[in-house]
């Protein structure tokens, strides 16, 4: 079977409705671009960045309120001591392997300084998984021009997944991981917010896999070898909302990320890096200002929609890399894809199709 999204394969997760990608990008203003690396000489590359730009690329000036969440921390983001201490989201934010957030974070420091009226100092927030079974992660195939050529075609709409970006070399619960992405829209009072989520999925195990609270790990090791079984680690999640949030509200949906990882058979084990950030535009903070600031806040009480909305987007997210991920072959051996048609039979056996 063709890889497809989990809606085009009759699944559906929750009780909201989509944004019109189902994407991070039905935030408005946020753009995401990718550079993918597959090559096989001089050495290895099954690698690439992922990068997502808020306020279409003006986030240098124009920041956001953010809040950070680490369910484990064997990983690493750069630039979440800032967020804590100021709540502000002032880069862009990246993904890769492991062994090149510097190079990224370098190059993000050096874009950002090229743009006009951009801080004098920057912490750029990237962050990884390790991508080391199907790519030579120590050939540092990852270079300054294709942290530009990422930033450059960075664009609303569609949004790659699977095998692509930063999620080009990941597996997930023993299968073909990556990048994916959905969202949600909330209605209140005749308003709309949108919530979305953007994962580079690379962790579990495939016994604890679920989809939509059926047990499909164990029905597949049922069925395939036990060596489907290992562990691994990492996920990024990274959450985006048009909500008028304020840092500790954004530091809340962060949490709730975590249910959504829980809910697919994510435990945060010790191996694990599971670091989520989630950043709201619906205030605008300009780096500028030197007087008072007229904000918004959706109170407290009217969070919970919101709470689910990123429950779900973060679940969905998850599964969307697993179904479009296609098998690959690389430096340690091969991993394959998520079996789709194993996957449907499954979901029938337990009358959720």
């Amino acid at each position: 079977m063709n890889r497809k999204r989990l809606r085009d394969l009759g699944i559906t997760i929750g009780k909201f409705p989509t944004g019109k990608f189902n994407a991070l990008t039905d935030v408005a203003g946020v753009r995401v671009g990718q550079t993918t690396l597959i090559y096989d000489k001089p050495r290895i590359a099954r690698t690439g960045v992922t990068v997502i730009l808020p306020r279409d690329g003006d986030i240098w000036r124009d920041h956001c309120f953010a809040g950070t969440h680490r369910f484990n921390g064997n990983g690493e983001m750069t630039g979440v001591a800032w967020i804590q201490e100021s709540g502000l989201l002032t880069t862009p934010i990246a993904i890769t392997n492991t062994h090149q957030v510097g190079l990224v974070r370098d190059v993000l420091v050096e874009y950002g300084r090229a743009q006009a009226d951009a801080l004098p100092w920057l912490l750029p927030v990237v962050a990884e998984t390790y991508d080391g079974i199907l790519n030579d992660i120590d050939a540092f195939h990852l270079k300054r021009e294709h942290v530009l050529a990422a930033i450059e075609n960075a664009r609303a709409g569609v949004v790659a997944e699977g095998n692509v970006g930063g999620g080009t070399g990941m597996r997930c619960h023993g299968f073909k991981g990556g990048i994916g992405t959905s969202s949600r829209v909330v209605s209140h009072n005749a308003q709309a917010f949108t919530v979305a989520a953007l994962v580079q999925a690379n962790y579990g195990k495939t016994e604890f896999l679920r989809v939509d609270g059926v047990p499909v790990g164990r029905e597949l090791l049922a069925q395939r070898a036990a060596a489907l079984n290992r562990e691994q680690g990492s996920i990024i999640i990274i959450v985006a909302t048009d909500a008028p949030l304020i840092p500790t509200q954004c530091e809340r949906l962060a949490q709730r990320a975590t249910i959504g990882l829980a809910n697919v058979g994510g435990h945060g084990h010790n191996s694990s890096g599971d670091l989520f950030l989630a950043f709201a535009t619906g205030n605008h903070i300009p780096h500028a200002a030197r007087d008072l600031i007229a904000l918004q806040m959706l109170p407290h009480n009217l969070l919970d929609d919101l709470f689910d909305a990123t429950i779900e987007a973060v679940e969905e997210s998850i599964l969307n890399a697993l179904t479009m991920a296609e098998t690959m072959r690389g430096f340690q051996g091969t991993c394959e894809a998520l079996p789709l048609d194993a996957v449907i039979e499954i979901m029938k056996k337990y009358q959720r199709l």
